[in-house]
């Protein structure tokens, strides 16, 4: 049966990706671990303009999509991270997963985006 699941999570952290190549295999890795199917990506991108500097790495996913952003100008750093699948996924390897970056505080949403926007 279709789900329609998203996870939106806003963290500071201590050790945000900046390396694109890196980035982009982070990414494939919590694709495979929630058991998902990349159809395209992960692609990423760093931005260098001030104020706005840091990276965003995205894959279309079997079921929808994943995208993380970095700003990491500041201390600790911003990572933002959108996870959208028709498919169930458990938060807690999500959360497992995001433990590399250090994360000083994390916060969420989950939402069963079925009929309207339920918190889950």
């Amino acid at each position: 049966m279709t789900k329609h699941l998203h996870l939106i999570v806003r963290a500071t952290v201590e050790k945000p990706q900046t390396d694109q190549i890196l980035a982009r295999l982070e990414l494939q890795d919590l694709i495979d671990l929630i058991d998902m199917r990349t159809l395209s990506g992960p692609h990423s991108e760093y931005v260098h303009t001030p104020g706005n500097r840091g990276m965003t790495v995205s894959a279309i996913i079997e079921t929808s999509h994943v995208v993380m952003h970095t700003w990491d100008e500041q201390s600790p750093a911003l990572v933002q991270l959108d996870v959208y699948s028709c498919k169930q996924f458990e938060l807690q390897t999500v959360f497992d997963w995001f433990a590399q970056y250090k994360p000083v505080k994390i916060e969420y949403k989950f939402l069963d985006r079925e009929s309207g926007l339920r918190e889950i």
